[in-house]
């Protein structure tokens, strides 16, 4: 069974976040480079980068942790799946938490957040939630 790959990141990041590791890789591809941009520019993680293998690339999170060690990513979840599409319209983009998380919403321009989406007013597929 093909498992889907994106579920994949969100699993891993989750798992280090909660373990308190400082990083975590995984096998890269453009839609994750893209989330991981995303959770950069939110302030979500402290940096990401793309290790050349022999065979595939690596992409390393770097996770982000409070002063005393509380973490930054309270949860992620994953609202898309390859079994069920959800699309938001331009008019009926989500929410994450009242405006306090952040949605990853796949448009014709690339991977761009909820808030940027209503702004240029623009739909997409809502990849995932982070909070």
């Amino acid at each position: 069974m093909l498992t889907d790959p994106v579920a994949d990141m969100l699993a891993r990041i989750r798992n280090a976040n909660k373990a308190l590791h400082e990083h975590t890789e995984m096998p890269t591809s453009r839609l994750k480079e893209g989330i991981a941009r995303i959770l950069k520019e939110e302030g979500y993680i402290t940096d990401f980068h793309v290790k050349k293998g022999e065979s595939f690339d690596t992409l390393v999170i770097h996770l982000k942790y409070g002063r005393s060690r509380e973490r930054i990513i309270t949860d992620l979840k994953r609202v898309s799946k390859p079994g069920r599409r959800v699309y938001a319209g331009k008019d009926r983009l989500p929410r994450v938490l009242g405006g306090m998380g952040v949605a990853i919403l796949s448009t014709s321009t690339g991977l761009i957040t909820s808030r940027t989406a209503e702004e240029k007013g623009i739909g997409g597929e809502v990849v995932c939630f982070i909070w």
